[in-house]
């Protein structure tokens, strides 16, 4: 019982790590996008460039692309392969395998 209560534990204090993990990318996030956003714009203000160009955004946009990924992961959220696909392949594969069992019967 106790060495089950350690490995609920351990599964406990790694997913508050992953939590915490995430959060610490996300503000990174805030705080390096922000700067870089804010330099831009400053420095189109003073060349007279477009502010609104989408390379201006691409930093932003895959990094953001990463961090939905990270915070997927983290907080389990799968919509793609999720408990109704896992039980339609198991569902799927056991009909398969009585089916093959019946041509030897």
């Amino acid at each position: 019982m106790e060495i089950e209560n350690n490995n609920k534990l351990e599964r406990a204090k790694k997913q508050v790590d992953a939590i915490k993990g995430f959060y610490i990318h996300l503000a990174v996030y805030i705080v390096i996008n922000a700067f870089i956003l804010v330099n831009v714009y400053i420095r189109t203000m003073y060349d007279g460039g477009n502010f609104w160009n989408l390379s201006t955004f691409f930093t932003l946009l895959f990094w953001g692309i990463g961090l939905a990924f990270h915070g997927a992961h983290v907080f389990n959220f799968n919509p793609f392969f999720g408990k109704k696909w896992e039980e339609r392949q198991i569902q799927k594969y056991i009909e398969k395998d009585k089916r093959e069992t019946e041509k030897f019967k």
